[in-house]
């Protein structure tokens, strides 16, 4: 089954999909060709196809998971120097803001969520203005940005990490909602496994 549809109608028609077809419930993928038009489909046969999911956001492109692609370590490397800076200016562990850019986007500035979320560490418009981010596209005031926010959600619950990750990725108000405890969100926990689990990596190649 496939859709072709100008972006603006993209969520109308995964929400008209939902409703027909319990197949495209478990897959959608999206390809833009040259020309801008957007195909739906849950047989995708263009290698550039993009596996959408459904968060509690909203539905998102799933994040790149080639992660040792050629591109990755470039980004990776490029932006090196500004993440390690923003780890020693707000007291944190350069493995772990690696892991969370990692998680987040993949190393890919101009990554934009289907939630609105922006950059290297997907700051939301909201996140952004308390922290003087005016430009969520530039790296340097996206990493630091998301670096003093992630410093905030540290001191906050008291620099439990687990607790921190989750408010990161559903926000401070839901982990407080449920008494302190990673909110009960299927992408939320998955988010708070890959970051520690790419953190412990990290960890033990830094240096």
């Amino acid at each position: 089954m496939k859709y072709q549809l100008n972006p603006s109608l993209l969520m109308a028609a995964i929400t008209s999909a939902l409703l027909v077809s319990p197949v495209i419930q478990a897959d959608i993928f999206k390809y833009v060709d040259k020309h801008g038009r957007v195909t739906l489909t849950d047989r995708p046969s263009n290698t550039n196809s993009v596996r959408l999911v459904k968060t509690w956001k909203g539905w998102v492109e799933q994040p790149k998971t080639t992660y040792s692609s050629a591109e990755f370590h470039k980004n990776r490397q490029k932006f090196k120097p500004t993440v390690d800076y923003a780890a020693k200016k707000y007291n944190l562990p350069d493995s772990l803001l690696h892991a969370v850019i990692t998680a987040e986007s993949a190393y890919n500035p101009t990554a934009i969520s289907r939630a609105g979320a922006v950059g290297l560490m997907q700051l939301m418009p909201d996140t952004a203005r308390r922290y003087g981010v005016k430009d969520r596209r530039n790296p340097y005031e996206n990493i630091h940005g998301g670096s003093r926010y992630l410093r905030d959600l540290l001191t906050m619950f008291n620099n439990d990490l687990t607790l921190a990750l989750a408010a990161y990725n559903a926000g401070e108000g839901a982990v407080k909602k449920y008494g302190n405890k990673i909110p009960p969100y299927a992408e939320t926990r998955n988010y708070v496994r890959k970051v520690r689990a790419f953190y412990a990596q990290y960890s033990k190649t830094s240096g």
